[in-house]
């Protein structure tokens, strides 16, 4: 399925899986529509770029709660990582004390007192779950973290042995994959063409030009990988939203030359 673009009067404008609402996991994928930040960071801005024309801190805060109020996030402690285009997962949880200053891009967690966020700008966010809302995933993915699976890693995490030696099937798993920029938009070098070659073979979705560059579909390359990985098709819902393409809802780093805000995707397991 299709995720499905949720609005408020005044307030933030966000996207949701309709198989994750389903299995009543709190969820969002955010616009940049709703919030509080002016011009170039107008206005749901969840996080800064580097150098030197920044928002204020104490504003990206506020925009935070008011998708976190939106959403069903309330009284949930926000749980995030320095992203480093890496495939490095970190597990919450009350009995493992979160750094929100470690690295990685990927977090998965089975308490229900935390929620954890990832940011993206034209990277893909993914959102995963156990069908019985108890264990969820946050996964940062750009070029590097697809060819390198960090999709597939978070989902080995969510799915190992917990304290009871209960597991989870992959045809138990609820996979939404977010807005990032699109196959036309993301035009690449022939070493990272050759890089989803190698990750995914005849299948990977790229389109190479005479000039040896071209194009990757982001996307749906970590569906393939989703349903190699025994994930089912009907579990995956995804979106034709593209963050480049579509200016007036997202916020784009390689459109806007880095100088623009950052959207998030935020997921908790079912209470």
């Amino acid at each position: 399925m299709q995720l499905e673009r949720v609005s408020h009067s005044n307030g933030p404008v966000y996207f949701v899986s309709p198989r994750l609402r389903e299995i009543g996991v709190p969820h969002a994928f955010s616009t940049r529509l709703g919030g509080l930040s002016p011009a170039p960071f107008d206005s749901l801005n969840l996080g800064n770029p580097a150098g030197d024309i920044r928002d204020d801190r104490e504003r990206i805060l506020d925009n935070y709660r008011l998708l976190e109020d939106s959403a069903g996030f309330a009284g949930r402690e926000r749980c995030w990582l320095h992203q480093i285009h890496s495939a490095v997962v970190a597990r919450v949880g009350s009995k493992s004390p979160h750094d929100n200053s470690s690295q990685g891009d990927a977090l998965v967690t089975s308490d229900p007192a935390f929620a954890l966020s990832v940011r993206v700008a034209d990277c893909c966010p993914v959102l995963l779950a156990s069908n019985d809302g108890k264990r969820v995933a946050a996964i940062h993915s750009g070029w590097r973290g697809t060819v390198g699976d960090a999709t597939g890693v978070a989902l080995t995490e969510l799915m190992k042995s917990d304290a009871n030696g209960l597991s989870v099937a992959p045809k138990n798993i609820v996979a939404a994959i977010g807005p990032c920029i699109g196959f036309d938009a993301f035009e690449i070098g022939a070493e990272v063409l050759d890089e989803f070659e190698r990750m995914l073979g005849a299948d990977a979705p790229i389109r190479r030009r005479a000039d040896e560059k071209g194009y990757a579909d982001i996307r749906e390359s970590i569906r393939i990988m989703l349903l190699r990985a025994g994930v089912p098709e009907q579990n995956i819902d995804t979106t034709d939203r593209c963050t480049h393409r579509d200016a007036a809802e997202f916020y784009s780093h390689r459109r806007e030359n880095g100088v623009t805000g950052r959207m998030a995707a935020i997921i908790a397991v079912k209470r």
